[in-house]
């Protein structure tokens, strides 16, 4: 299993974006079950919330839903 932390201040807009965007690739490739993809920031004042609104819309936009996601 390979595991990939993507990791930016407040988990609430960079790193979920990547882990959205990343995951997604994962899965089209057919490689979710060897690689283990979590997001998490360097400060705490964001646990527990949602990412961004604006962050959100600019996947979604792509076909991205970051929705399920909370920093952490």
């Amino acid at each position: 299993m390979i595991k990939v932390l993507l990791v930016c201040m407040g988990n609430i807009c960079r790193s979920p974006t990547a882990e959205g965007v990343f995951r997604a690739q994962v899965e089209a490739a057919g490689l979710a079950k060897q690689i283990h993809i979590d997001s998490a920031g360097t400060h705490d004042y964001h646990i527990g919330d949602a990412p961004d609104g604006r962050a959100q819309a600019a996947a979604a936009k792509r076909g991205y839903d970051l929705s399920r996601l909370r920093g952490r």
